[in-house]
């Protein structure tokens, strides 16, 4: 069975040898003081400054998973609040975490379609951060670097962070853009949930320090402090962060990868606007995501799609939230070949 369900998503056919290199080589006993584990640590980031361009004065630091970063986020980076800018599911609970630990916190809720109006923005003083869902992985709408270009112009004070949990390694990310990046391994970096990825600029760095936070468990001092010599705060999964780096030493660079995703969509998009029965659930081109697709009809035909798929060995990913009943979504990650996202493709046509 091919899963195309948007996270966790099909991992990559090579991660079973991974897996028994990972063995082999006793990464499984590592210890995260250990030569084995720091050097492991320093190469993971090395990588990603290779393969996602990732700028040098940035620090990786691992995390449980992506939504544990919006308490670090608010913990150590928010003096008084952030303003955060959704239009689906995950874009709001990132916003309610946030209210809990800073109750000044607001944000704007937009329609799938609209862009982000950046010039309409009236920001005061008071926020520290605007915190952009630039993938929502409910809706599949998606916000494009023009738009986080225009924002960080306007707002050169302010902070901005940014989830990409289901985009980082998909697509090309303009790094420079915002402070903060986040995401998690389970969707484009195609491996097993467990591990998420946050990725700290010069700039927010030195507000940590200006910050001077310490005696809390994930205080970003703390994990800083640890990574300026490749270590974690805590035993990390060491497994999960060597699966990461042989993920990404057979990586394309990912501009590559950018193309052939936008190719494969654009395909998959054309398929969907010739059916008499489903619409793309996002119709503004300019807010679609590349990398998940969401797509609409009647709640039976929801039904008789997912289960048709699934006697073809396919499993279409479900409708998420109060889109569950009226829509299915597709992930289009790289670990998903050419060859099965056709097949897929092929399916569809000729449903």
């Amino acid at each position: 069975m091919i899963t195309f369900a948007p996270g966790p998503s099909k991992v990559y056919d090579a991660v079973p040898q991974y897996l028994q290199d990972a063995y082999a080589q006793g990464i499984l006993s590592a210890n995260h003081r250990s030569a084995v584990f720091m050097n492991l640590y320093r190469d993971t980031e090395q990588l990603f400054r290779e393969k996602l361009q990732v700028p040098a004065d940035f620090t990786l630091l691992f995390t449980s998973s992506a939504t544990e970063s919006w308490e670090i986020i608010s913990q150590s980076l928010v003096e008084q609040s952030s303003y955060h800018l959704y239009s689906g599911s995950f874009g709001k609970k990132w916003l309610e975490y946030a209210q809990y630990i800073l109750p000044a916190t607001q944000g704007q809720k937009l329609g799938a379609n609209e862009s982000i109006p950046v010039d309409q923005l009236q920001l005061g003083p008071d926020v520290d951060l605007i915190a952009v869902t630039q993938n929502e992985t409910a809706n599949a709408s998606q916000v494009p670097m023009t738009v986080l270009k225009a924002l960080a112009a306007r707002y050169p004070e302010k902070m901005i962070a940014v989830d990409t949990t289901s985009s980082m390694g998909g697509i090309a990310l303009d790094f420079s853009l915002a402070d903060v990046w986040y995401a998690s391994v389970q969707k484009c970096f195609g491996l097993p949930a467990g591990l998420g990825i946050l990725l700290l600029s010069g700039k927010a760095k030195e507000k940590v320090a200006r910050k001077g936070e310490k005696g809390r468990y994930n205080s970003l001092s703390f994990m800083l402090e640890n990574a300026a010599s490749y270590q974690t705060h805590y035993t990390p999964n060491v497994l999960g962060i060597y699966l990461l780096f042989r993920v990404l030493q057979g990586m394309d660079p990912i501009a590559q990868v950018d193309t052939r995703l936008r190719l494969r969509m654009e395909t998959l998009e054309q398929t969907i606007s010739q059916s008499a029965a489903f619409q793309l659930l996002v119709d503004n081109p300019a807010t679609r995501s590349t990398t998940v697709a969401a797509i609409s009809g009647e709640e039976q035909a929801i039904v008789a799609i997912k289960k048709a798929a699934e006697k073809e060995g396919m499993q279409l990913g479900g409708g998420y939230g109060p889109l569950k009943a009226s829509s299915f979504r597709i992930a289009n990650f790289p670990a998903i070949t050419d060859a099965e996202f056709m097949r897929l493709v092929d399916f569809l046509k000729s449903y």
